[in-house]
C-alpha cells in the first residue's frame, strides 16, 4: 500500500511539474494535424475524395479500406486541391494504401495561401516564387507509408500524380499546424461583430508568426525585421503579455547588428528598435533586461544624434525607408525620418532616465528640442503626416485632414497603424473605427483569415475571392496585384506588420493605455464611437485588467472596471 501511494506521490509530482513549466512559460510550440474543410477542385481520375475529409490517425493500415484513388491515365493526370479553412503554418501529412507494384510513385505537391497561388506555376502567370520557404516541389510517396512534407505558409494545398499509368491511393491528406500554443489572455468584444473579428484575426495573424522567433511573414519574409515589430509587439502585449519571443528577437537584432551599422540595413529600423525597447519595458517592467541593453542602446542614441546637421535636420545614411508605398517619395520619407528621429530620442531619454543615464538623456532631449526647430513638409503622405503628428511635429487635426483625404485610399498595412494612432491623437475616434471596418474588414470580406503584407483597396474593383477559383470575368486579386517586394504570388497573405487594429482597439475603444513601466499605473478612458457596448481584457504582469463599457441612453458611458492588486487604475 505504501509503494502505491508513493507511486501515486511521484506521478502527481512529474504532473504538476509539467502543468506548472507550461504555465510559467506559455511557449511551447505544438503540432497539431488539421484535416481539409473541403475539396475545391478535382481533375482527371480521382475517385472518393470525400475521404480526405474525414479525421484521421495519422497511421496506414493495410485494409485498403476507405481510400481516396488517384489514377494517371495516358490521355489524364489526377489532380486534387483541398482547403484547410484558414491560414497556418506548416505542411501536410500525407498516409498511403496499396497499390500495385509496391513503388513509391512521384507526386507535386503546391501549398498557397489563395486558391490561385496553389494552382500557379513557378514563374508562371502571377509570379509564383519558392522564395524563403519551398512552397511548390516535387516528391516521392511510400507504398503503404507515411510522408510529412513541407515547412511554409498556406491554407491550399494541391496534390498532381506526376508519372503515366500510375494508381495513388491516398488514405489521409491532413495539414501539419505548428504554432505556439497560448493563452489569449487579452480579449475585445462590442457590439460590432466585424470589429470583433478584425480583433480575433489580427491577434490570430501574430500567433502564427510567433515561431522561434518573431517573423513577419510565414510563407515570405520569415525574418527578423526590427521595424515590423513594432505592431507585433504591440499586438502582444493586447492579446498574450509576456512571451520570450520578443526579448529573443530583438536580442538577435542587436547580436547580428554591430554599430555604427543599422538593423536590417534601415536608419529607421534601428530606431524602432529603441521604440520597442520602450513599449516593451513599459507593458513588463524588467528592469535587468532593460540594463542588459544599455551597452547597446547609449552608443546607438549617441550615433543618431550625430545624425543630426547643423540646420537640425535629419541627415540619416543606411537605407531611407519607412514603408513600401512611400519608398518612391524622397520627401515624405525625410519628414517620417525626422519625425522618428524624435520618437526614438524622446523614448531613449527615458529608458535612459530609467537606468539612472541622465547625462545621456539630457543629451537626447536637447537633440529632440533641435530637431523640432525644424519641420519638414508632409508632401501630402499618410505615412509623413502621421509621424509628424505622432512626434508633435505637425498640428494633429492638419495631419488628420491628411489622412482623411480619400478615406481608407493609400493606406497601407504597416504604417495604417500609426495612420489610427494619428487619427486617435487627432480624437477622430470614430474615423479610425470607420477606416478599420472598411480597410482590414475589406480583406476579411475577399477571404482572408490572416492580415495581408499590403492591400489596396482600389484591388477590391472586380475581385474574386482568395478562397475560391477565379471565375470569369473575375480578378486574381492575389496573382494580378502587389508591388516592389510583394508583387503578384510573391505577395505575402499573412503578415505581423498588418495586425495595427488589434492593439488600437484595445488602446483606443476599451481605453486602456499604460503609463508606468510594468502596467504599475494604467489609464482607462474609452472611446467608443458608434458603438453601444465594448468589454474586454488586457494582461499585465500582475494579472488581467476587465473592463466593461456601455453606452447609456444619453450617450454617457458607463464602466465597469476591475484590476489587480498592484495595478492603480487613473480615469
Amino acid at each position: 500500500m505504501l509503494i502505491k501511494y508513493i507511486t501515486f506521490l511521484i506521478c502527481l509530482f512529474f504532473l504538476a511539474n509539467t502543468y506548472a513549466q507550461k504555465v510559467k512559460t506559455g511557449n511551447e510550440r505544438v503540432t497539431e494535424y488539421v484535416s481539409a474543410t473541403r475539396v475545391l477542385w478535382k481533375a482527371g481520375l480521382v475517385k472518393n475524395e470525400a475521404q480526405l475529409l474525414k479525421n484521421g490517425t495519422g497511421q496506414a493500415d493495410v485494409s485498403n479500406k476507405n481510400i481516396c484513388i488517384l489514377e494517371n491515365k495516358k490521355e489524364s493526370k489526377a489532380s486534387i486541391l483541398l482547403d484547410f479553412g484558414k491560414e497556418l503554418q506548416g505542411g501536410v501529412q500525407i498516409v498511403t494504401g496499396i497499390w500495385g507494384g509496391n513503388k513509391p510513385i512521384k507526386i507535386r505537391l503546391c501549398f498557397g495561401e489563395s486558391a490561385s497561388e496553389a494552382m500557379s506555376d513557378i514563374g508562371g502567370k502571377g509570379g509564383a516564387t519558392n522564395d524563403h520557404a519551398i512552397r511548390d516541389l516535387e516528391t516521392i510517396l511510400p507504398w503503404l507509408g507515411i510522408a510529412e512534407i513541407g515547412n511554409t505558409g498556406f491554407r491550399f494545398v494541391r496534390i498532381d500524380v506526376v508519372e503515366d499509368d500510375v494508381k495513388l491511393i491516398l488514405k489521409e491528406v491532413r495539414a501539419i499546424s505548428r504554432y505556439r500554443d497560448l493563452v489569449y489572455k487579452g480579449s475585445f468584444n462590442s457590439s460590432d461583430t466585424l470589429l470583433n473579428k478584425i480583433w480575433k484575426t489580427g491577434a490570430y495573424t501574430v500567433q502564427l508568426n510567433m515561431q522561434d522567433y518573431l517573423w513577419d511573414g510565414i510563407k515570405r519574409d520569415r525574418l527578423v525585421w526590427v521595424g515590423d515589430l513594432n505592431p507585433e509587439i504591440s499586438t502582444i502585449n493586447a492579446v498574450f503579455g509576456y512571451n520570450e519571443v520578443v526579448p529573443k528577437s530583438l536580442d538577435f537584432a542587436k547580436a547580428t547588428t554591430p554599430l555604427p551599422e543599422w538593423m536590417n540595413g534601415i536608419s529607421a529600423y534601428s530606431m524602432w528598435w529603441i521604440i520597442n525597447q520602450r513599449d516593451w519595458y513599459y507593458n513588463n517592467g524588467n528592469l535587468k533586461y532593460l540594463k542588459e541593453q544599455q551597452a547597446y542602446l547609449t552608443p546607438l542614441l549617441h550615433q543618431l544624434i550625430q545624425k543630426i546637421d547643423s540646420d537640425n535636420k535629419e541627415k540619416l545614411d543606411g537605407q531611407r525607408f519607412l514603408d513600401w508605398p512611400s519608398s518612391e517619395d524622397p520627401k515624405a520619407i525625410h519628414a517620417g525620418l525626422q519625425a522618428m528621429m524624435v520618437l526614438a530620442l524622446q523614448a531613449g531619454s527615458d529608458l535612459s532616465t530609467k537606468l539612472g543615464d541622465l547625462l545621456t538623456a539630457k543629451k537626447c532631449a536637447d537633440a529632440v528640442n533641435r530637431l523640432k526647430k525644424y519641420i519638414p513638409a508632409h508632401n501630402n503622405s499618410k505615412q509623413a503626416a502621421a509621424l509628424l503628428s505622432l512626434a508633435k511635429l505637425m498640428d494633429a487635426k492638419q495631419a488628420n485632414k491628411v489622412l482623411n483625404d480619400g478615406g481608407s485610399k493609400n493606406f497601407s498595412t504597416f504604417f495604417g497603424y500609426y495612420m489610427l494612432q494619428a487619427k486617435a491623437n487627432a480624437s477622430d475616434y470614430q474615423g479610425a473605427i470607420n477606416i478599420i471596418r472598411e480597410y482590414w474588414g475589406a480583406m476579411l470580406n475577399l477571404g482572408a483569415t490572416s492580415f495581408w503584407e499590403d492591400f489596396n483597396m482600389d484591388w477590391t474593383k472586380n475581385a474574386g475571392r482568395i478562397d475560391e477559383l477565379v471565375p470569369d470575368g473575375k480578378i486574381d486579386i492575389h496573382g494580378a496585384y502587389g508591388a516592389y517586394c510583394y508583387v503578384g504570388f510573391r505577395h505575402s497573405l499573412c503578415h505581423g506588420w498588418a495586425s495595427g487594429p488589434t492593439p488600437w482597439l484595445t488602446e483606443h475603444v476599451l481605453g486602456i493605455s499604460v503609463i508606468e513601466p510594468g502596467c504599475k499605473v494604467v489609464r482607462i478612458k474609452p472611446h467608443l464611437g458608434d458603438l453601444k457596448f465594448a468589454e474586454g481584457t488586457f494582461p499585465t504582469p500582475l494579472g488581467l485588467i476587465k473592463v466593461k463599457h456601455q453606452k447609456l441612453a444619453d450617450g454617457t458611458v458607463k464602466s465597469t472596471i476591475s484590476a489587480p492588486k498592484g495595478v492603480k487604475i487613473l480615469r
